[in-house]
């Protein structure tokens, strides 16, 4: 993109201006390249896929030509992180600095899921048991703490409070259930004895009168794609942490069964109808728990004849169910018990006819539930998701919608092709500033613009690729693999974030470290909650933090705690994924290199956000170490190794060790 002689006088950039300023920041060439971009893409009507490093301040660069265009724009995130910094600190500070700007809508407003506010029916009537009778007072160990949220409920209705789940007190899942409904189990406003003051309801209220409106992937997907009205009429939206949006798309319209579930809505219903079709749902519940039983756990390429029958019997009692379930009176339309009931009877009715029908256009796999020793028992259940979902943003979102997509990995390879192309955006749409492409099957053209990072990756990172170490197997990592980790651990004197594909590598590698370095302290996630593992991590130098997935993504620790990222291996989709290993299959029956275009991009994704873990400031140094030979020597290596940021590469464990060493004496002195 090249900025136009006038750009510099544009409204846009003078707000942004001022809002540094007052900020007290620094004017940074990348973040007033955005704004440009993202002011002309909501003028021209063009999406927008922006690539903006860690520091760049793509969060201003959004949020002032937002509140500048002359329509409501939605901001969508992918992590309740992102979404309290924005209605916490960024807006309200931007608000400040330039609300009173000409041509300036400062309203804004957080809109979230029903379940996401306490719900005040529930909170003064009780929530309804399995029979439909409601339960004023909890009962159990968990009465207090649900007593105590129920308090808490209470004085934000009395001071005009969100009732949102973040500013409540402490609790568990289970605990907040005890408050809260989501919209299959609401009354609806207009039948609840509550409406008016419902914290949903005036959340809603408040985005139906505000211009910016900031909300989450998952609403913006029932909303946008699923069709569910969510949120009031907007004319664009930006999406930040666009690289996270397939994932939550796919998420929101993945759906599970199980038997427990069948027979509790059948228990449910018995109350309301008087026929024998509840107890009809409560045997196509056994015969759905026998074929379970029956299965073996995986996807299911060809539904088995003794799941789709189970399944054709679950539909049509819940059918019969549903039909069955009497034309509520005034005073019963308002019956929680009765709503609920008939939510779980329509839900289990729609998941079972969609499995049922067997789409070629969805995946089906039986998943064998948790594992009791981890705590995290759940029965067997089944599982359906979209193979692709492409297609469904393509026709209910890019056509309808300006889409701006920001995130600092959105070219993987490279080029902004591979995530364009996983977000429905073709290649041939795609156009430069200016040009004024033609729209294809009423999709906006788009522009890819990388506008770069104030970080200067060749002299603040190492890239080091342990190429001498043999290539990872099925069984865990090898002695060698092992004894890498702890010189290099050593090397650092802790500072130490390692990334591992597996919760079983992980805790090997800690388990060792403890072992022969006892000097240090390590820590494996679950050791304790991931907010209290990170502030000790950043409390103390000499800590080692070793885990799995939330860690690759969702850990901002900027200085000399972290000076060295350990990633075990290529973070490829595991070969038993069902939803993966289905979607490289279509690519390949598509006539496309279905390993490039899902195996190594998902893999060039993750290592893109790990590697990123690194440098978060200009002052921040270190090394990247991935223990993967295969990024050094196979094929596919020169795909993933451009997707990350441009560090200094080496193979050489020696050079890195001393600049490990280095970096470590500098940091202690």
């Amino acid at each position: 993109m090249t900025v136009t002689e006038t750009a510099s006088q544009t409204p846009v950039r003078e707000a942004l201006a001022d809002a540094v300023a007052t900020l007290g920041g620094a004017t940074r060439e990348g973040q007033v390249l955005m704004a440009d971009a993202v002011a002309q893409a909501l003028a021209d009507e063009e999406h927008l896929l922006v690539e903006a490093g860690t520091g760049t301040g793509k969060s201003l660069a959004y949020l002032v030509p937002s509140l500048l265009h002359d329509s409501r724009v939605v901001i969508a995130t992918a992590t309740l992180a992102l979404q309290h910094q924005l209605v916490e600190r960024d807006l309200p500070r931007l608000v400040k600095a330039i609300g009173s700007r000409p041509g300036v809508d400062a309203s804004y407003a957080v809109l979230k899921g029903r379940s996401n506010y306490a719900c005040l029916h529930r909170v003064r009537e009780g929530a309804p048991d399995d029979q439909g009778t409601l339960v004023d007072v909890p009962m159990g160990p968990m009465a207090e703490k649900v007593l105590e949220l129920r308090s808490w409920a209470e004085k934000q209705a009395e001071k005009g409070g969100s009732g949102e789940r973040d500013s409540a007190p402490r609790h568990t899942d289970r605990e907040w259930r005890q408050v809260s409904v989501n919209h299959r189990d609401c009354l609806g406003a207009a039948k609840c004895p509550f409406g008016e003051e419902c914290f949903a309801e005036v959340a809603r209220d408040k985005a139906q009168k505000s211009h910016l409106i900031v909300t989450n992937h998952s609403l913006l997907a029932i909303d946008a794609i699923e069709g569910v009205p969510m949120i009031p009429e907007y004319d664009a939206v930006v999406i930040d942490e666009a690289h996270e949006l397939v994932a939550r798309v796919t998420q929101a319209a993945t759906d599970e069964l199980t038997a427990a579930e069948v027979e509790r809505a059948a228990r449910r219903a018995q109350k309301h109808i008087e026929g024998s079709e509840a107890d009809d749902l409560a045997d196509a519940s056994d015969a759905l728990r026998a074929a379970i039983n029956e299965s073996s756990p995986g996807r299911f390429v060809t539904l088995p004849e003794v799941i789709s029958d189970a399944l054709v019997l679950v539909r049509d009692a819940a059918r019969s169910a549903i039909s069955a379930l009497p034309k509520p009176k005034d005073s019963e339309s308002a019956d929680p018990g009765f709503q609920q009931a008939k939510g779980g009877l329509q839900e289990v009715f729609t998941t079972a006819e969609r499995m049922a029908a067997a789409s070629e256009h969805d995946v089906i796999w039986l998943n064998e539930g948790g594992d009791p020793q981890r705590n995290n028992a759940r029965p067997p259940r089944l599982c359906v998701a979209p193979l692709q979902v492409w297609a469904q943003m393509r026709e209910k979102l890019l056509t309808e919608k300006t889409v701006v997509f920001a995130s600092a990995t959105l070219k993987l390879g490279g080029d902004f092709g591979p995530v364009a192309g996983s977000l429905g955006l073709k290649a041939e749409e795609r156009t430069e500033v200016g040009v004024g492409a033609q729209r294809t099957d009423d999709v906006l053209p788009w522009i890819g613009l990388d506008v770069g990072s104030p970080f200067d990756y060749g002299k603040q990172g190492i890239l080091y690729v342990a190429r001498h170490l043999p290539p990872p197997g099925r069984d865990g990592m090898g002695a060698k693999t092992l004894d890498e980790i702890v010189d290099l651990v050593d090397a650092a004197d802790g500072r130490t974030l390692g990334l591992f594909s597996s919760r079983r590598a992980a805790e090997a590698a800690a388990e060792v470290v403890r072992q022969k370095l006892p000097h240090l302290t390590t820590l494996a996630q679950g050791d304790a909650q991931l907010p209290e593992l990170a502030a000790q991590f950043v409390a103390d130098p000499h800590t080692v933090l070793f885990g799995t997935l939330s860690l690759w993504q969702g850990l901002d620790v900027p200085g000399d705690t972290c000076q060295l990222v350990i990633i075990d291996r290529i973070p490829f989709p595991r070969p038993d994924d069902p939803l993966m290993s289905a979607r490289q299959q279509a690519a390949d029956k598509a006539g496309g290199n279905g390993f490039m275009q899902v195996a190594a991009t998902h893999a060039a994704l993750l290592l893109a956000q790990g590697a990123g873990r690194l440098i978060r400031t200009t002052t921040d140094r270190g090394v990247v170490a991935v223990l993967d030979a295969r990024l050094a020597t196979a094929r596919y290596g020169g795909f993933l190794k451009a997707s990350l940021p441009p560090m200094w590469a080496t193979t050489d464990p020696d050079v890195v060790r001393k600049a490990l060493k280095r970096l470590s004496e500098m940091a202690s002195a």
